[in-house]
């Protein structure tokens, strides 16, 4: 497939040379660069799991949750 990418020209000079030292093409270089990029990804072991902490809490009285402004006014203090 071909694609168009916009590379850092000093990269892509370094790439160039790379390649020609190792007697490859820059796509080759590029495609095998890419593909040990995406087998580095994590893959299995544990998932991922949130600890929830929750806090006890009330409603002040004249607080409306649902007046955001308000809130915040209240809980920065200036009401």
């Amino acid at each position: 497939m071909r694609t168009t990418l916009d590379i850092n020209d000093e990269i892509l000079i370094a790439a160039r040379r790379h390649a020609a030292e190792k007697g490859t093409t820059l796509t080759a270089l590029v495609e095998h660069a890419l593909a040990a990029a995406l087998a580095r990804r994590v893959t299995g072991g544990e998932p991922y799991r949130l600890a929830w902490k929750t806090h006890r809490g009330r409603l002040l009285p004249g607080v409306d949750v649902a007046d955001r402004d308000r809130l915040f006014d209240v809980m920065d203090g200036r009401r």
